[in-house]
């Protein structure tokens, strides 16, 4: 994720500000061209510091969920990741935490869609088209039988998983070494994803069975064997996650999503000029992060920079007595997919 800059004062401004922390102009991110705009807090008019256009708030700023805008002439009412809204949870009754937890779920999805803009991916709502996507956020107690997942184009996430704590002990009773919102959403867009890139294109969806394997494999059977039986005991030398090893599917979600970290990881690094240089001699432990991963068709230059800065995260988090920030080992065959996620969407901004 770029920092931004106040159009008032030049302070920075992160993605999720609703105003500057240094002069109090208010914030609206404008998801066209991912610029983050600021505006005079003293008056109703919403006009733009640097180019003085009027916009208007999406309709769920009311609620302190999103920050974006739209220009004000516009018959739109809510900006482009919240036209992507089906179900959001029942908000009447205070007393629940739905309105927290929604707002974590908000964060974690605007993020998710700064990304798939930045990428040059389709961002279709199903609510407009059939071919789009569109999230529920619901809960169990609703209907016993939802899950977080994707169908048709529907991603569902229980709004739970917006609670910190019962994410948590959902991570260990699965014994998961990573759990977070937005792994939730990227994983979940992937299987969107594939259905749009790889399922109807013979030769990318040979490509594909090579790396990933059959997808046609019983989906139902294959997950019931992972959670009788387990990750075969050496699936670290192929796959980035436990859960992977379940089906080719499930493959392609979990290194779809770790893709789109490494990408967020190292454009943070980026824009922030991040320089991993140890005390001690060792080309494995340093980088220097140069470029925006985004400009990169090589993606070996991009996972030459994101190990080290995962592995000095790491260790600060450590320090701090706070898990590791990417728990994960990545092996030459899972590169490999990587690159081949990689490849599939240079090919698509092209």
């Amino acid at each position: 994720m770029k920092i931004f800059q106040c159009g008032n004062c030049n302070y920075s401004v992160f993605f999720e500000n609703y105003t500057c922390d240094n002069c109090g102009h208010l914030t609206g991110f404008r998801a066209e061209d991912r610029m983050m705009l600021t505006f005079k807090p003293d008056t109703e008019a919403l006009i733009s510091d640097r180019e003085h256009v009027a916009y208007k708030y999406c309709k769920n700023h009311s609620y302190h969920v999103c920050n974006w805008v739209i220009e004000k002439n516009s018959p739109e009412e809510y900006c482009k990741a919240c036209q992507l809204n089906r179900t959001i949870p029942n908000l009447s009754n205070p007393e629940l935490d739905n309105f927290e937890n929604w707002q974590h779920l908000e964060i974690a999805k605007h993020r998710l869609i700064y990304q798939l803009q930045k990428i040059g991916l389709p961002i279709i709502s199903k609510l407009r088209d059939p071919d789009g996507f569109c999230f529920d956020f619901v809960k169990k107690q609703d209907d016993p039988k939802l899950m977080t997942g994707h169908a048709n184009g529907v991603i569902t996430i229980l709004i739970r998983e917006g609670n910190s704590v019962l994410r948590e002990q959902a991570r260990k009773d699965m014994i998961e070494p990573y759990r977070t919102l937005v792994g939730h959403l990227r994983h979940e867009v992937g299987h969107y994803y594939w259905e749009r890139l790889v399922r109807n294109k013979p030769e990318i969806l040979s490509e594909f069975r090579t790396i990933f394997g059959n997808e046609t494999l019983n989906y139902s059977e294959a997950l019931q064997t992972y959670y009788k039986s387990g990750p075969p005991k050496d699936w670290r030398k192929s796959y980035i996650s436990a859960y992977a090893t379940a089906h080719p599917w499930e493959d392609w979600a979990e290194t779809w999503a770790h893709y789109l970290h490494i990408m967020d990881m190292v454009e943070t690094a980026y824009f922030f000029r991040l320089n991993v240089k140890p005390k001690f001699k060792t080309k494995a432990l340093k980088t220097k992060v140069s470029f925006d991963p985004y400009t990169k068709t090589n993606f070996d230059e991009i996972v030459q920079k994101c190990v080290p800065l995962s592995l000095a995260v790491n260790s600060i988090n450590r320090a701090m007595g706070i898990p590791d920030v990417y728990p994960f080992v990545i092996s030459p065959a899972i590169i490999e997919k990587l690159r081949f996620i990689h490849k599939l969407l240079l090919v698509k901004r092209n």
